[in-house]
C-alpha cells in the first residue's frame, strides 16, 4: 500500500480521548500490570492522518494572521467535487452547503427550526449514544422504532412500525442515520425510498445523517438520502463531515446539505441564534486538504483495510466466542456485538465481560446506551497487528478462559 497503515501510533499524552480519557466513565477496569491498552471504544481511528491534511494545516499556520475570515470558494467546490465522485451527488451548488460545529449539532439545530421543546422525534434503535444526549440535552422526546434481524442476521427497518408511530403519535420529525450507526448496517436503494415514502405520508422533516457514508465496506454502496426522489431532496437536511472518514473529530467541523430553500433559511437563521456556529479556519484548510485526489487514493486504502480487519474479526467470532452473535457489518469500523448467550450460559452480567476486557487491556464499550440490552461495541480502526492481539487477549482470558 502507498499509506501507512500498519504503524502503531503513540497517543498516550497526546490530547487523545481514547486513551487519555479513561477517567471519563468509560472504563469500568483499569488494565492489570503486563498489559498495553488498545482503544476499541470511541469512534476515532488509530492511523496517521493522510499526509494531503497535515500540509494543507502546516501550510496555513506558516501564515502569521488568525483574525476573521470568509470561507474560501475553494472550500465549497471541494465539497461539490467530494459528494459528486463520492456519492453521485447532481445539482450540488455552493448555495445549498452550510458549516456545522458538528453532526449533532446540525441535527439539533434543524430540529429546534421545526419542533420545540417536549416534542417527539422519530428514531430508530439501536441508537447512537450522541442523538440520545442530544436531543435529550435539547428537550426533546425520543420515540423509537426498533430496527429487526432478519433471518440472515441482517438489521432491517420495520416500516409498518413506522408508519403506525408515526400515525398515532403525530411525529413530524425523524433521524435516519445512513449507514447506520451503531449496526454498521447501509441502506439499499429500495430500503431508502421505503423510508422517504413513510415519511412524506406523515409530512416528517427528516434530518439524515450520512457521518459514516465513506467508509463503506466491498459489495455495499451507499445511497444518499437526497436522491432517491425529488421529494426526499426537498424535505431532508443531510448531515456530513470528513471527521469520520479522515479521523478528524478535534479539530470540529461538519456540514449541511439542504436544497429546499425553505428549510435552508429557516435553520440558518436557528443556528445564527447561538452564535456558536462559526468555522475554524484550520478545520476549513483541513477539509481542502482531505478533499482531494490524495484523500479519495487514501480512503480507498483504508477501506480495503477495514474491510481486512472485519473479515478477520467476523472469522475469529465465529469460530472462537461461542455464544456471541454478530451481524456483520456492510459500512463503518464499528462491532456490535450481542453477548447475551455468551453471559447467560455462565451466569455472568454484561458488566463482568465488559470489566474482564478491560482488565487486559482491550477498551471497548457498553452497548446498552446504545439501546443494546446484552451489546458491547467494538472499534477495529486500528493496525491489524493490534486487532489480532485484542482478539487473542479476548480468547485467553475472556471467553474461553
Amino acid at each position: 500500500m502507498t499509506y501507512d497503515f500498519t504503524t502503531i501510533i503513540e497517543r498516550h499524552g497526546q490530547d487523545a480521548l481514547a486513551v487519555d480519557g479513561l477517567g471519563s466513565g468509560a472504563a469500568p477496569e483499569a488494565p492489570e500490570a503486563g498489559f498495553d491498552f488498545i482503544p476499541m471504544w470511541v469512534a476515532d481511528m488509530n492511523f496517521p492522518v493522510v499526509p494531503a491534511i497535515q500540509d494543507a494545516v502546516i501550510e496555513r499556520v506558516g501564515q502569521p494572521h488568525f483574525g476573521y475570515f470568509a470561507p474560501r470558494e475553494e472550500y465549497f467546490a471541494k465539497i461539490v467535487e467530494w459528494q459528486s465522485l463520492r456519492n453521485g451527488a447532481e445539482g450540488l451548488e455552493p448555495k445549498h452547503i452550510g458549516y456545522e460545529n458538528g453532526v449533532l449539532g446540525g441535527v439539533i439545530s434543524a430540529l429546534e427550526a421545526f419542533a420545540a421543546p417536549g416534542d417527539e422525534v422519530l428514531v430508530h434503535s439501536p441508537t447512537y449514544i450522541g442523538f440520545t444526549n442530544a436531543l435529550a440535552n435539547a428537550g426533546f422526546r425520543i420515540v423509537h422504532s426498533p430496527l429487526r434481524l432478519d433471518g440472515d442476521g441482517v438489521w432491517r427497518m420495520d416500516f409498518d412500525d413506522m408508519e403506525r408511530v408515526l400515525s398515532e403519535r403525530a411525529v413530524h420529525a425523524a433521524i435516519f442515520c445512513s449507514p447506520h450507526n451503531p449496526t454498521g448496517r447501509v441502506w439499499e436503494r429500495d430500503e431508502v425510498e421505503r423510508a422517504m415514502e413513510v415519511y412524506r405520508r406523515h409530512d416528517c422533516v427528516v434530518i439524515s445523517d450520512e457521518i459514516w457514508s465513506d467508509i463503506i465496506l466491498p459489495g455495499h454502496r451507499h445511497v444518499p438520502t437526497q436522491s432517491v426522489s425529488e421529494d426526499a431532496r426537498m424535505r431532508t437536511v443531510a448531515l456530513y463531515a470528513p471527521s469520520k472518514t479522515f479521523n478528524l473529530a478535534g479539530l470540529v467541523g461538519g456540514y449541511h446539505i439542504i436544497y429546499n430553500g425553505y428549510l435552508r433559511d429557516r435553520i440558518a437563521a436557528q443556528a445564527s441564534k447561538s452564535h456558536y456556529n462559526a468555522m475554524n479556519v484550520l478545520s476549513m484548510h483541513a477539509l481542502m486538504g482531505a478533499y482531494g485526489a490524495e484523500g479519495r487514493a487514501w480512503l480507498d486504502e483504508l477501506r480495503e483495510v477495514i474491510a481486512g480487519n472485519v473479515d478477520f474479526a467476523c472469522r475469529y467470532i465465529a469460530e472462537r466466542f461461542d455464544g456471541v452473535a454478530l451481524s456483520r457489518p456492510e459500512g463503518t469500523y464499528m462491532l456490535f456485538l450481542d453477548c447475551a448467550a455468551w453471559c447467560a450460559a455462565r451466569g455472568a452480567s454484561l458488566d463482568d465481560l465488559l470489566r474482564a476486557g478491560w482488565r487486559v487491556g482491550v477498551g471497548w464499550q457498553d452497548g446498552r446506551p446504545f439501546h443494546g440490552p446484552c451489546h458491547i461495541r467494538m472499534n477495529l480502526a486500528l493496525p491489524l497487528s493490534r486487532v489480532r492481539e485484542a482478539f487473542e487477549r479476548l480468547d485467553r482470558y475472556v471467553f474461553n478462559a
